[in-house]
């Protein structure tokens, strides 16, 4: 049986440090709190929940649902204590957060292979034991960034996300957008345009300014997006600055009448699915509700149906492509992995899984001398697949989505399709336990 070290005790770090001791190795479980807290936690607990309470929809048709079927099935940590707080939301799986933390706390406490140290670490020192696991998430402490960013080659740390919408290709509104890449770059069905004339443009940008926008944390209020502004940022600035920005129309003149739009939004392919489009430079800070209305003022996106919305917030996250495996270990070093939202995934129930996912890698490697990732057909090894190989350029944070899992079963009436999507990850998951 092997030692590892875990470093942080988020949903990742307790995820992945039960998982491993669960399975007979030995454990030291490092967390910093409460004898040093960082500027979103309250408390010393385990699993701490910031900023929702919410592990969104448990719906087999939903990317995320799926996501956590998979889990349960993998006896997660983290599923069976959100089950024991969980309180009512609808479809969504909501839980007490105080309940949850504790439940998470005690189950670490009960576990006799790990040993729990409240201190700072501050190197990736893996001292006596044969593994280690850095689940810091976004707040991870200076030395440790330091550190991190070191041991990377200072190439590949990132302090904030950006990310756009995507919306599902089937339901945009074709007759009104074109393919073109600006001044007829690449391989003309790169990117679709939506073109505005001045007053749809007009009016869209109204309706930007007017939005309703999520508010900054307090931990978020030094992050400056210099290079990377919110959509609605940028409009504030004049009437004509997304013209001169992401909605340029310069080179993209229509292929039909070579009329210039007097603004233009580029739709780009999803790097992993041709199923979807990612709204390119509109990264934002508008809540859901606002999103859904302004992103369907675009011609063309009139009943655009989401797989993502869009945000902006601070986020220390690693580019995965460039320096993870699809197995969350490091290129430089296998013995060395990544777990959770530094990895590059979004959401509670997304860091958590990386947590399980590697845990159960390192028991295959300390076993075997190698690893058997999970299918990309699943929702758990959809999530390798993100940090591996989407684009090193354009990477950025996601939760889990169907654009990310990969279709093993072709075109069909969406409903059926997803639970045939459902049924052979489900059975792609029991058939390695």
């Amino acid at each position: 049986m092997a030692r590892i070290k875990v470093i942080g005790a988020g949903l990742a770090g307790s995820e992945c440090a039960y998982a491993l001791a669960r399975r007979g190795h030995s454990v030291d479980l490092y967390e910093m709190r409460p004898v040093k807290m960082t500027p979103a936690h309250k408390s010393g607990d385990l699993a701490e929940l910031v900023c929702s309470n919410s592990f969104r929809s448990s719906n087999l048709s939903n990317a995320v649902g799926l996501l956590k079927h998979e889990m349960t099935l993998m006896q997660s940590l983290v599923m069976r204590c959100a089950g024991e707080a969980q309180v009512p939301a609808g479809d969504a799986f909501a839980v007490d957060r105080e309940r949850f933390s504790a439940a998470v706390t005690r189950a670490i406490a009960a576990e006799a292979n790990v040993s729990l140290h409240h201190e700072e670490v501050e190197s990736l020192d893996r001292g006596d034991c044969d593994y280690l696991v850095v689940a810091t998430g976004p707040l991870t402490s200076q030395p440790l960034f330091h550190a991190i960013d070191a041991f990377l080659g200072h190439d590949g740390l990132y302090f904030y996300d950006a990310i756009a919408p995507i919306v599902a290709a089937d339901s945009l509104d074709y007759s009104k957008l074109y393919w073109k890449s600006r001044y007829g770059k690449g391989s003309g069905s790169d990117y679709l345009n939506a073109a505005m004339n001045q007053e749809q443009y007009e009016a869209f940008v109204a309706a930007l300014l007017a939005a309703e926008l999520y508010p900054l944390h307090d931990f978020e209020n030094a992050v400056h997006f210099e290079g990377c502004l919110p959509v609605e940022e940028i409009a504030s600035r004049g009437i004509d600055t997304l013209r001169f920005g992401p909605m340029k129309p310069v080179g993209l003149e229509h292929p039909e009448t070579n009329e210039r739009p007097h603004a233009v939004v580029q739709l780009r392919k999803e790097d992993l699915s041709d199923e979807y489009f990612n709204l390119v430079g509109f990264q934002t800070k508008m809540k859901v509700g606002a999103q859904q209305q302004v992103i369907r003022m675009i011609p063309g996106l009139e009943n655009a149906q989401f797989a993502r919305f869009g945000s902006m917030h601070r986020n220390t996250f690693i580019n995965g492509p460039r320096h993870l495996r699809n197995t969350f270990q490091t290129k430089k070093d296998d013995r060395v992995f990544f777990a959770g939202q530094i990895t590059g995934v979004e959401g509670y129930v997304e860091s958590a899984a990386v947590g399980l996912l590697t845990a159960r890698y390192i028991d295959e490697h300390s076993r075997h001398g190698d690893i058997r990732p999970l299918p990309y057909h699943t929702a758990l090894g959809a999530l390798g697949r993100h940090v591996a190989e989407s684009s090193p350029e354009r990477y950025q944070p996601s939760n889990v989505t169907w654009a990310l899992i990969e279709d093993v079963v072709g075109r069909m009436k969406k409903t059926i399709k997803r639970e045939r999507q459902a049924e052979k990850a489900a059975a792609a998951v029991l058939a390695i336990l």
